[in-house]
């Protein structure tokens, strides 16, 4: 079975539903329609660009359902993700798994969840947090324009 049939939904189409950014790192980041994303760097004006290998943050909508459906009320950019997808199963892609987000953003799968260094307000909340488990970042290898409701394609 091809890798793109098995991790992304049948009835779903795979996209971006929301792109959030913040100034500042350790907060929630605001929605924005669209974003530019520089390569080697991660998207302009975000706290988390720079020469390192978590550029980009990405979790899926599917991951944001989950923790809402124990009684919270997120919307994407809440848990400090950059882009919510939706279709795509992300916390099973591998390491070196490249992304084609619209028709010019490619990026490099370089880490699957993260380690909270301190509890976030959605640990007290329900005991864990989603974004260690289910996020994963990437590094940019193509830039470009982003919009949301861009195609993601797994390649």
């Amino acid at each position: 079975m091809h890798l793109y049939n098995s991790l992304c939904s049948e009835e779903t189409q795979t996209r971006i539903v929301a792109l959030s950014v913040s100034a500042a790192k350790g907060c929630s980041k605001q929605n924005v329609a669209q974003v530019e994303v520089i390569e080697g760097h991660g998207i302009k004006g975000d706290a988390h660009a720079g020469d390192w290998h978590r550029q980009v943050s990405l979790l899926a909508k599917e991951s944001i359902d989950k923790v809402n459906a124990e009684g919270l009320a997120l919307k994407p950019g809440q848990l400090a993700e950059n882009i919510t997808t939706q279709g795509i199963e992300l916390s099973q892609l591998e390491i070196g798994t490249k992304l084609l987000l619209g028709d010019e953003v490619l990026l490099e799968i370089t880490q699957l969840g993260k380690e909270c260094h301190q509890p976030c307000a959605i640990y007290y909340q329900l005991g864990y947090c989603i974004m260690p488990k289910e996020g994963i970042f990437a590094k940019v290898v193509k830039g470009g324009i982003l919009k949301v409701s861009d195609q993601i394609i797994i390649e």
